[in-house]
């Protein structure tokens, strides 16, 4: 049995690379250990279900302030990836287990513990799997609906790349109230850092979901300081734009090992904000950039914001 917790037991395709050194971090991206009582009754709630969070697996910087409001984005379909991208922390390889035909009921039920008006949830990648997982997600989605019908439900999916494309109707027909798909970075670097992903592949994704229901939010993210320039950026907020997507997330790269794709630059606040104000100049009903945005931080403010923004629009 694999010890996920053993870096080279964790990521076994990366165990025989060399390290990259993890440049110290600026003192904007520090945040503080989480010490709250509202963290670890999430973190029960989470173990209590047997559910996996891509907080926990991704290390994602702001588990301690989301998990204390009781924010915690579920992460379905198992903990092992089959994909292996260079600047992922979660767990790589074949899946040791078929699908959990009991999870979808599990995440709705903490969600309804929990309490959430707005849920996240996103999975790994399953292509050893002939749907990629797509009728699971509508289980999931529907399992939740019928618990918890006031939730919003924000979903961040995989790419469906060895699927039959009917597939992403299944998802869609489901009725998220947010479609997610990260594009991560920019196409030029896909081949060192999304190698098993194809940019157009995941821009058409997204596309397509506004073709599917027109009226559905659509939302993808990257990273930056991954090796990328500015120009790069833009051109990715312009392919967005083109396939029609609502809400536009940049947050900054933070290496989770020595072993994974190296940073290259830490890029400043001020920066962030210049991304921000041409990304809203460029027609996004939402956009979120910071040194710490991620997909699902801060998401249920955000919903609020992105409706609003579309009513504002159409008045």
């Amino acid at each position: 049995m694999r010890d996920l917790k053993v870096p080279g037991q964790r990521h076994p395709e990366k165990a025989h690379r060399p390290d990259n050194a993890q440049p110290k971090k600026p003192d904007w991206i520090r945040v503080k250990a989480p010490t709250s009582k509202g963290y670890f009754e999430t973190h029960k709630i989470m173990r209590e279900h047997k559910l996996v969070t891509v907080c926990e697996e991704a290390g994602c910087p702001n588990a301690g302030e989301c998990w204390s409001q009781g924010h915690a984005t579920m992460m379905i379909m198992g903990e092992v990836c089959t994909r292996a991208c260079s600047f992922c922390n979660i767990a790589t390889g074949k899946p040791p287990e078929d699908l959990d035909a009991f999870e979808p009921g599990r995440v709705a039920d903490a969600v309804q513990k929990l309490g959430l008006k707005h849920v996240v949830v996103t999975s790994v990648d399953r292509d050893d799997i002939k749907d990629g997982g797509a009728e699971h997600f509508a289980q999931t989605i529907r399992a939740i609906r019928h618990r918890s019908p006031g939730t919003t439900i924000e979903i961040l999916t995989p790419d469906f790349l060895h699927c039959d494309p009917e597939v992403l109707e299944v998802v869609v027909r489901a009725k998220p109230d947010v479609f997610n798909h990260n594009l991560e970075t920019v196409p030029g670097l896909y081949p060192e850092v999304r190698a098993g992903a194809r940019y157009f592949h995941s821009l058409r994704l997204l596309q397509r979901v506004k073709d599917i229901d027109p009226s559905m939010f659509t939302k993808s993210g990257i990273m930056v300081g991954l090796g990328e320039d500015r120009q790069a950026v833009h051109q990715v907020m312009d392919d967005m734009r083109a396939a029609g997507i609502d809400f536009l997330t940049i947050g900054q790269y933070l290496q989770p090992t020595p072993k994974h794709h190296v940073v290259d630059r830490f890029v400043h606040p001020d920066e962030f904000a210049a991304y921000e104000r041409a990304a809203y100049g460029k027609g996004f009903l939402m956009v979120s950039a910071s040194p710490l945005t991620r997909s699902s931080y801060h998401a249920g403010d955000d919903f609020a914001r992105l409706q609003a923004a579309r009513n504002a629009k159409f008045a």
